[in-house]
């Protein structure tokens, strides 16, 4: 059978980065014998015998069988045994590169960074072009926010190993997160050149491409795209997300994910206690106890909590904020844990240790997740909510917090979790956010001071060609209106700019608002006439800030959580009416309130009237209904039953 060179030469490289010398060298031989003048097989099988220092070559079966040691511990995730033998082999070899490299690694795993850096950067001194330690020193430097240097020391690894997908993979992901979209898509076409069925990069590519709204690239993929992480390769769940309203294959990717991604760990059994505690411990996981749009909606939820039957804990594992939000949080739950320096198994542990009757997690798989933490059963009840609008496919999930809307009845099977089912709307809003005094003029936002308006706010990445040319075409409609955007990036206003013009479309009438301070983005919101909502991921947080400030706002009701949050919201502040379920219907709609100002005068009226008499802003009702569903599941716990469908009953609307 004839040797595919190619792959075996990645491999072969592959081996060598992660230290597994011998069978590096054995496919290295492998080529050689097959092609003896290849040349990468003969400067990487001369490379690997460089690495070992004239002083020790005499004993070289000693130094390989340490090396090899010291990589399988690391391979089996015996991170301390790791440090124990690197102690030892950095002192009988300091010269080792490979040594200092793998003892970084595993104080990174260990979250232990300063570590981390010395003995990486020392790796590095001892062998300038050792793209696997600069590799581990850039996802060193990612994990604590120090992306300028993460992105150096990726570069350095892709220069000194072009073919080293794992790092270009990598640059691309710290890229993104400091916001470098192009950049970012160039470093994950280069990692899919290397390794074409890198389904995490292709995944992480599609985000990105939708993110700056390039839709040709997305159509000419729009086949693999539909395949990507429902089989034998996992991908990252939130980021295809907003590609296709397809909740089976939500969940499909989902559980791929969790059974790929996360061990059966083997903490002792939670006792279950001979009577149920006096105040039941809620803890609450986040990375983001700060000012961002979850604790927008969930800080008044904090503070009404009642805290005769309940204890809040928070668990923090973010990167440290001093914000407002976060001194706020701080004030006022039971006891604040800042636990981002931990790993998943000592958060876990300290969870236990805390008793924790119910833990919640609030990020799924959003940006700076670590669903991993609930894997080690923190909790005897562990809940879902809020930042990840869909099924985490986890097995050690027990519960997804939602309602009859965002999961209807036909909808639950694409459900992992049991489903709590609150009433009105899951979503929590904090009826008393600050909106701005400070409006600034249409004129001071770049808008037409008499002419019609329509809005949304919501992430660029959620808007695709359909809902694109629905809006275009009521521009067309409607004399002189404009379509006022959030700004993700100069390249996606570009991009969106353009396909205006491609749709006989004057690009200028596409304007696009900047990040401001919340309270004077809320503020603005009373510039527009009209918020029009996107489709497989609809407004959220967005959806909540419009209906908040007075602005009416109309949607379509899909077929996945995601797609259907927006109607949630319509529902519990009682404007059904401006729920549509097809995109002919949401385009009528749209242009009938634009060309009759009474008619939506009326609504305006009605959303005036509904804000604080309606469910949907009363936070005090809300944590009613949230803490009679912490009890619940409890109970189901407490009596010896598995997880249950729990339906709360609505309770007083004038609480």
């Amino acid at each position: 059978m004839a040797l595919n060179v190619s792959k075996t030469l990645l491999k072969a490289k592959s081996l060598a980065r992660k230290g597994d010398v011998d069978a590096a060298m054995q496919l290295f031989t492998a080529v050689l014998e097959q092609y003896p003048q290849n040349k990468e097989a003969v400067t990487g099988l001369a490379s690997l015998k460089q690495t070992r220092p004239p002083a020790i070559r005499g004993s070289i079966q000693s130094l390989q069988e340490d090396l090899q040691t010291l990589v399988s511990l690391f391979n089996q995730g015996d991170l301390q045994r790791v440090l124990e033998l690197g102690q030892i082999l950095a002192y009988r070899y300091p010269e080792q590169p490979l040594v200092h490299n793998v003892v970084g690694a595993a104080h990174k795993s260990l979250r232990n960074y300063d570590s981390a850096i010395e003995s990486l950067t020392r790796a590095i001194r001892l062998q300038p072009d050792y793209a696997e330690a600069y590799n581990n020193l850039g996802a060193a430097c990612h994990d604590i926010g120090l992306y300028e240097e993460a992105i150096a020391n990726y570069t350095q690894a892709t220069t000194h190993d072009p073919d080293f997908f794992e790092a270009w993979n990598n640059l691309g992901n710290v890229l993104t997160e400091a916001g470098r979209s192009e950049e970012a898509i160039a470093s994950f076409r280069q990692a899919i050149r290397i390794k074409p069925d890198f389904s995490m990069a292709f995944a992480s590519l599609v985000f990105q491409l939708a993110q700056v709204c390039d839709w040709e690239a997305l159509r000419v993929h729009a086949a693999a795209i539909a395949q990507l992480g429902l089989h034998n390769k996992q991908v990252f769940p939130f980021s295809l997300l907003p590609n296709a309203d397809n909740p089976a294959h939500h969940r499909q990717r989902s559980e791929l994910y969790a059974r790929n991604t996360f061990q059966t760990h083997q903490l002792p059994a939670i006792t279950r206690p001979d009577g149920p505690p006096r105040r039941l411990r809620i803890g609450y996981f986040s990375a983001e106890f700060r000012d961002h749009a979850t604790m927008y909606l969930m800080a008044r939820l904090f503070e009404l909590h009642d805290r005769d039957r309940f204890a809040i804990h928070a668990y923090s594992y973010g990167r440290v904020a001093s914000d407002s939000m976060r001194r706020r949080i701080e004030a006022t739950v039971d006891a604040f844990h800042d636990v981002h320096h931990l790993t998943d198994r000592e958060i876990a542990e300290l969870c236990r240790s805390h008793e924790i009757d119910i833990a919640v997690d609030l990020k799924g798989y959003t940006q700076f997740s670590r669903l991993g933490i609930f894997s080690y059963r923190i909790a005897p009840v562990q809940i879902s909510y809020l930042g990840y609008p869909g099924t985490t496919g986890a097995s050690f999930m027990d519960y997804v917090i939602a309602d009859e809307v965002v999961i209807p009845e036909d909808q639950r099977i694409h459900y992992s979790e049991q489903i709590i089912y609150l009433p009105h709307s899951y979503q929590v809003n904090d009826g008393e956010r600050t909106i701005s005094e400070k409006v600034p003029s249409r004129l001071e936002a770049g808008l037409p001071e008499e002419e019609f308006v329509f809005c949304c706010f919501n992430n660029n990445f959620k808007i695709g060609p359909r809902e694109f040319d629905i809006w275009m075409r009521l521009l067309q409609q409607v004399n002189g209106s404009v379509l006022w955007l959030f700004s993700s990036s100069k390249t996606a206003e570009a991009n969106l700019r353009q396909q205006a013009a491609l749709r006989d479309v004057d690009p200028s009438r596409v304007v696009f608002a900047e990040k401001i301070p919340h309270a004077e983005h809320l503020a603005r919101h009373r510039l527009a006439d009209l918020f029009l909502d996107t489709f497989n991921y609809n407004a959220h947080t967005t959806a909540s800030d419009a209906l908040w400030t007075g602005l009416p706002l109309v949607t379509k009701a899909g077929e996945g959580f995601a797609a259907r949050v927006a109607a949630s919201l319509l529902r519990a502040i009682e404007l059904p009416e401006l729920i549509t379920t097809s995109e002919s219907e949401y385009e009528r709609l749209a242009l009938d309130l634009a060309l009759h100002p009474q008619r939506l005068i009326a609504l305006r009226e009605k959303l005036a009237a509904n804000r604080l008499t309606t469910p949907l802003f009363n936070t005090a009702l809300f944590t009613q209904h949230i803490e009679s569903a912490y009890q619940q599941a409890y109970q189901h716990y407490f009596a010896g039953e598995p997880p249950g469908t729990i339906l709360v009953q609505p309770g007083n609307t004038q609480a």
